[in-house]
């Protein structure tokens, strides 16, 4: 039997170790996808300090995967031997519950997902349930390509639930909103980025990619905002965002976990200010995202990183060393 490489969580707050293990078979309508690059996502960071309760254990992190499909379990229909696949975060769901029955599988009552209840990508190889597998658009590499399968589609949720305002600020500028500040200037909307206090180099980075105009999170954007969207893990951001936004505006918080939320005064809510979260995503996010993306002429700015460095590349997104998205190569 042939071996693969995957980088292993034991137990939250450990490093990730290297191991070697058996390359698995794939069952009854899974593929076996032979890995060009995984996309090192904040999500991943939650899994690994253990913010997010309860994952597998012993769990193979990431969910922005491109490969190869390298074999089909029975049942398999729509993929070829060969063909190039992304796998996303939502990685099953169960078909049958209230949530899956009327169109949003992203609140299934009995999930699993890729890379923190079902092995990730943080390998050579992994298997995936083909359902929940996605054809990729020509046109960008694979390491560019990883980001879009959570940082976008995540992004993309977000960004259609912030509704159609013409004002929209973006806080937290990383991986996510550095592909959908792209989308929005492209459909011709006023972006305004939010970064760390001092952060010229991504507040420069903002302005490259289309945004009006760049500052810190602290301050107030020249002209009130139709919508925020916050993909910073911050709970303070939220009154801030909500001080931003003009009335009937919308505060869309982007992650899965964020620290708490201060308490402020009712008034920057009222006047019909609405504050709402994103869970996950449905493949129908995916698919409309991913047939958008060729037509937006998306500049993806990652960072390379070995397999073997996966430690490193978690360590810089901690620390926010990174401009775009880190992406690891198993090659």
């Amino acid at each position: 039997m042939a071996l693969m490489r995957a980088m292993v969580l034991d137990r939250p707050g450990l490093p990730l170790t290297m191991r070697e293990r058996e390359t698995p078979a794939p069952g009854r309508g899974e593929v076996l996808v032979q890995i060009a690059a995984c996309g090192v996502c904040r999500t991943d960071l939650h899994v690994v300090d253990g913010e997010l309760p309860r994952p597998k254990l012993p769990i193979v992190p990431g969910h922005e995967i491109v490969g190869r499909v390298a074999a089909v379990g029975e049942g398999v229909t729509g993929f070829a031997l060969g063909e190039r696949i992304g796998v996303p975060w939502l990685g099953w769901t169960c078909g049958t519950c209230p949530y899956c029955r009327t169109e949003r599988e992203n609140l299934c009552d009995a999930p699993l997902f890729t890379g923190y209840t079902r092995d990730g990508g943080y390998a050579t190889h992994t298997l995936a349930d083909a359902r929940y597998c996605f054809p990729l658009p020509e046109g960008l590499g694979d390491a560019e390509a990883a980001p879009l399968l959570c940082a976008g589609l995540i992004g993309w949720r977000s960004y259609r639930m912030a509704g159609d305002g013409a004002a929209l600020g973006l806080y937290g500028f990383g991986a996510a909103a550095h592909i959908l500040a792209q989308v929005a200037a492209w459909q011709g909307r006023r972006v305004y980025a939010f970064t760390r206090a001092g952060d010229t180099a991504a507040q420069d980075f903002a302005r490259s990619l289309g945004a009006r105009w760049a500052g810190s999170s602290e301050e107030m954007p020249p002209e009130p905002l139709d919508a925020a969207i916050i993909f910073a893990p911050v709970g303070a951001l939220v009154p801030a965002a909500l001080r931003a936004v003009k009335k009937g505006g919308r505060v869309v918080c982007g992650g899965i976990h964020m620290s708490d939320i201060p308490s402020f005064p009712y008034a920057i809510l009222w006047e019909e200010r609405q504050v709402v979260s994103v869970a996950n995503l449905t493949r129908a996010d995916a698919h409309e995202f991913l047939a958008l993306a060729p037509k937006a002429g998306l500049r993806i700015e990652v960072k390379n990183y070995p397999l073997t460095a996966a430690n490193t590349a978690l360590d810089d997104l901690r620390a926010g060393r990174l401009q775009g998205a880190a992406v690891l190569r198993p090659a």
